[in-house]
Formats: structure tokens, C-alpha cells, sequence
């Protein structure tokens, strides 16, 4: 224990005085949770007096771990480090798979480079140098093996040993046949009513995650599709400054800079293997939407897919669709803002969803087309500085949904577009996820990104190492996931070391104007050739015409024979 702790901890009661003024002149991330958390215990006198004092002095956070992590003892201890027994170990104190040779308990790695300045309150979020304020030791894994508690295989390979290959191939939702259709629907509504079996989510703030009246933790049971919403949900949240003083933006661990493709990557690759787990099926795979067809017509909003329009209310769903029976999570954004309340696993209303509806904004009433997809895969570098949403040349801000890489407040492309245009649930960053449509949406844009990374050849150096907003620097933990997982992890193609592929038709690369140009002036002259071989051809053949029709003059041409005899002597 730090010896200015171990002072408090060895004092008399006035000492919770001081130990108050110790934590306001230090930054919470000075220690992790669980160090203030067994300072904090022998002050039962005086624990609401500390609780209130740092409810108001603090910022109020909140996270996700997996259920073994959430108990007094892990929390106290600073390190989430479960075991495998009893189902693959027969060790009682196994921790990682260490007795399997699996893995072991680690001190996590946290990103210490400078971010961009974007961010300006360090020091008052917890999800800064994630996950440091809750835990500081991890499961690592040895070889293929993965996992909070190395149980699993790392993407791409499964067995009992996790020696065996294995690629999930994501498919256009259009392609599947009908059979394939229902399973995908059937599936996606199981995790939609499945408690996830390994993760729960917080339902407190920081000061609040031990109740020391009931001698609990307050994390809260979640299905795996809300989990999934509410990682999201996580991601973008503002900073919480305290009571009456509301939430501070300037942060979003998810999007607006380089870790908007790598964050979402992992996004979908978890939800997948959630639901392989679920289904136990490694080879399911989340199919795709090819939003860049150009119109305003969604062709997968039927109810045999992701639900038509509703007869009775243009922006609901069908009752005919299953997703018309959804409940939307995180949707009190207000009160999480104000209030510094937190999203848990309540749900409140259906989806919305009204594609080409927004009438106040024309430009979103159209999807991207296929020209669009060829221009941003021709981007070279994948980001520039300042690695924001005003990057110029950049291919992740052109995906992300600024042409060209040129920042415009008005104009949108690709991703932000398809998210637009949905006019709904879909539209709106922090609950997006709740209409199932933000998969198939997030799948074809990450089937871009793996094609760019395809056809440019790079590696994880065209990612920047510093300087990016907070969270997207290339060593960053990807907030909020876990096992911590950075995101140069995820820069990189996903056949060969993610488990899995896509089958896409890509539209054919557009050309530049010196090279229209030069393909004008070039055809012209063929052109040009042609008429003039074909008017030779026609000018010779009516001349020998005429020719057949003269008399012949015996006098006037040599026969063949004498032709021969003076070629002879001339020899």
C-alpha cells in the first residue's frame, strides 16, 4: 500500500477528514478502486459522510466486467484474473488456465502516449488509460488461447486446444436463401432474450459500486444483444462532472478518429462470438447490407429481413417483422447527462426506423452509391492529422462518412449517410445499436476497410501512435471491452488473423480525370485510325473493281515466266 495511504489507514477517526483531502488533491487514477476501496472500509462511521464527499467531488463512472470480477473481494483486489474451474481445470485455485498452461495474472498494459486535444478534463474520467481504474491485473494468454479467463480460442481457430482453423464467411443478407434468412432473424432475437452468461454491466457510479449496507456489488444481469448496445452506449458518453454541474463532451471512444474502424471491428467480431457461443455454431457470421446502391428505396427492410414499414405508423415496424416486438435500452439520454444516472438494462420504447423520411434534410434521403465505395477505397493513407472528423485524405474519415476525406459539416457519405437515412433508432449515435440494422450497416463497412487494407498492403504503422483523440491512439485498451484489447489488434486483415471473411462484388475502380482524358484522346485516334483504314479498304476495293473490267493488253505486263527469266539474270 503507498505509504500516504497506509498513514490514513493507521489514524485516528479524524483521519477521515484527511482522507478526503488526500483523494481531492489527487487524481482518482493515482490508485486503483480497489486501493481507495480498502481505505475507505475501516471508516464505517463515517462512510456515507465519504461516499457523499466524493459523489460530489468526483467523476461518476461505470463499466463492464465479467460476473467473477464484480464480487467485493475482486474489486478490493484490483485484479479480475477468473479461473477455469470447475468445467476445464480441476484446481480450485486455478487462475487463467495456469495449471492447463493457458495463461496467467498479469499487470495490464495501458497506453501512455499524449492524446490530441480534443479532451481537455484528464484526470476526471474513468475510462481514461482503461481499464486502470477498476483493475491493474488480467488474464494473458498464452498462444491461440483467448478469453477474460483464457477459456476460449482466439478468433479463427477453435478446439480443445484450439488447434484447429475455422473462418465464419460474411455473406450480402440479399444472397442468403430463405432458410438462411430465418436462422440469422431466429438468432439475432435469441441474443436479443439471453442473459449473457460471462458479462454484467454497473448500475452505479464509482463511489456507489460497493454497497456496504446490503454487503453488494451493484452490477445487473444483461442480455447479449443489449450488451452489445450498451458497450456502445458506453463508448460515447459524456464525462459526468457531478451533481448540478452536468457532463462535459469533447470525448468519444468509438468514432471521429482512427479507432471508429478498429473499435467497431471488435464490436462485431464479440457480438458474433457471443452468438456462436450461443448457438454453439463457430461458423455463424453476420451477414451484411451493401447500403451503397444509390436512391432512396432500403431493400432490406422487409419483414422477411430487418422489418417493413408499419401500415399504422410510418416510423414503426411491421408487427409482421420480429424486431417490431424489440425494446429499446440507453435511451434516456438525457437523464444520464443530467442526472449522472446510468444506462442499465431497462427497456423503454420500440424502434423507430423511417428510411428517406427526414424531409427537413434532403441530402440524407438517398443512400451512397457504388462510386462512392470506389473513391474511398482509392485513398491511400489511412489517417492524417489531426486524425479528427476534419481530416483531409484520410480513408477512415471518408468511411466514416466525410468525402473524399474532406470535412463538411452538411455533407454526409457512406456510414454516416446509411445511418441517416434510417431516420430513426438507427440514426442516433447513442442507442444506433438497438436497431438491428447498425450490424448488417457496420459489417459492410468493415468489408471495406478489409479490402482497403487488401489492396494498399499496409501494416499497423500507418496507424497513429499519439496524438489522436482520447482512445484512439494505436497502444490504446479499447474502451470498454475485456479482456483489454488495443487497437492495433484489430488493424489487420481479417481471413488470416480475425476468423473471418467477406464475399463481396466491389464496384470497379473510378478513373481520374487525366486518365478519362487520356482514354478520350486515345479512343479518338483508334477511332480515327478505323475510319481511315476503312475508307482506304473501300477506295482499293473499287478500284480493282474497275480494274476487272479493262481489256486485257498482252503488250503491257510481262508474263509470269518472263518476270521469272529477268529476275534470273538479274541475279
Amino acid at each position: 500500500m503507498p505509504l500516504a495511504l497506509e498513514q490514513l489507514w493507521t489514524g485516528n477517526p479524524d483521519s477521515c477528514h484527511s482522507f478526503l483531502l488526500e483523494i481531492a488533491t489527487r487524481s482518482v487514477g493515482t490508485y486503483p478502486v480497489a486501493t481507495w476501496f480498502t481505505i475507505m472500509l475501516p471508516y464505517k462511521y463515517c462512510w456515507f459522510y465519504i461516499t457523499f464527499m466524493v459523489f460530489l467531488h468526483y467523476d461518476l463512472v461505470f463499466a463492464q466486467f465479467p460476473r467473477q470480477c464484480t464480487t467485493q473481494q475482486a474489486l478490493l483486489s484490483g485484479e479480475c484474473c477468473p479461473g477455469l474451474f470447475p468445467l476445464q481445470s480441476p484446481d480450485p485455485n486455478d487462475q487463467c488456465g495456469s495449471t492447463l498452461g493457458r495463461g496467467q495474472c498479469a499487470p495490464i498494459t495501458i497506453d501512455s502516449h499524449p492524446h490530441g486535444p480534443q479532451y481537455q478534463l484528464d484526470g476526471q474520467d474513468d475510462r481514461e488509460q482503461w481499464p486502470i481504474r477498476y483493475f491493474n491485473r488480467a488474464c494473458r494468454c498464452n498462444g491461440r488461447f483467448y478469453g477474460y479467463n483464457c477459456g476460449s480460442c482466439k478468433p479463427g481457430w477453435v478446439g480443445d486446444n484450439c488447434d484447429q482453423q475455422s473462418v465464419a464467411v460474411r455473406r450480402n443478407i440479399l444472397d442468403l436463401n430463405q432458410e438462411e434468412r430465418r436462422r440469422f432473424i431466429e438468432a439475432m432475437d435469441l441474443a436479443k432474450n439471453t442473459i449473457h452468461p460471462d458479462f454484467v454491466v454497473a448500475t452505479r457510479h464509482f463511489a456507489e459500486i460497493i454497497d456496504p449496507v446490503q454487503n453488494t456489488t451493484n452490477f445487473e444481469n444483461i442480455s447479449i444483444y443489449d450488451f452489445f448496445v450498451w458497450t456502445h452506449y458506453y463508448s460515447v458518453s459524456k464525462t459526468f462532472l457531478g451533481q448540478g454541474q452536468g457532463s462535459a463532451g469533447g470525448i468519444d471512444f468509438s468514432h471521429e478518429g482512427p479507432a471508429f474502424i478498429t473499435w467497431h471491428r471488435y464490436h462485431l467480431i464479440q457480438l458474433e462470438r457471443d452468438i456462436q457461443a450461443l448457438l454453439q455454431n463457430p461458423s455463424f457470421a453476420l451477414p451484411y447490407w451493401n447500403f451503397a446502391i444509390g436512391g432512396n428505396q432500403c431493400d432490406i427492410c422487409t419483414d422477411d429481413l430487418m422489418g417493413a414499414r408499419s401500415n399504422f405508423d410510418s416510423t414503426l415496424l411491421s408487427p409482421n417483422s420480429v424486431f417490431s416486438q424489440w425494446r429499446v435500452v440507453c435511451e434516456n439520454v438525457e437523464d444520464y447527462e443530467s442526472l449522472g444516472t446510468i444506462c442499465n438494462n431497462t427497456r423503454g420504447s420500440p424502434i423507430r426506423r423511417n428510411p428517406a423520411g427526414n424531409t427537413a434534410r434532403p441530402m440524407v434521403q438517398r443512400l451512397p452509391e457504388p462510386e462512392d465505395v470506389a473513391l474511398c477505397l482509392e485513398v491511400g493513407l489511412f489517417d492524417t492529422p489531426p486524425f479528427f472528423s476534419n481530416s483531409s485524405e484520410s480513408f477512415r474519415n471518408t468511411v466514416e462518412g466525410h468525402p473524399s476525406g474532406q470535412y463538411d459539416p452538411i455533407v454526409r457519405s457512406l456510414h454516416n449517410l446509411a445511418h441517416l437515412f434510417l431516420n430513426g433508432t438507427g440514426g442516433q449515435t447513442h442507442i444506433s445499436p438497438n436497431d438491428p440494422m447498425f450490424v448488417l450497416l457496420h459489417t459492410f463497412t468493415d468489408a471495406v476497410f478489409d479490402e482497403w487494407l487488401r489492396r494498399h498492403n499496409v501494416d499497423s504503422s500507418q496507424y497513429p501512435l499519439e496524438n489522436a483523440p482520447i482512445g484512439h491512439n494505436r497502444q490504446y485498451n479499447m474502451v470498454p471491452f475485456w479482456p483489454p484489447v488495443t487497437n492495433n489488434e484489430m488493424f489487420v486483415s481479417a481471413p488470416e488473423n480475425l476468423g473471418y471473411a467477406y464475399e463481396v462484388q466491389w464496384p470497379s475502380q473510378t478513373l481520374s480525370i487525366t486518365e478519362m482524358i487520356t482514354i478520350a484522346v486515345v479512343s479518338a485516334l483508334v477511332l480515327v485510325a478505323i475510319i481511315f483504314a476503312g475508307t482506304s479498304c473501300i477506295v482499293s476495293r473499287r478500284r480493282r473493281k474497275n480494274e476487272a473490267f479493262q481489256p486485257l493488253l498482252a503488250e503491257s505486263y510481262p508474263r509470269y515466266a518472263e518476270d521469272r527469266e529477268e529476275n534470273t539474270q538479274a541475279v
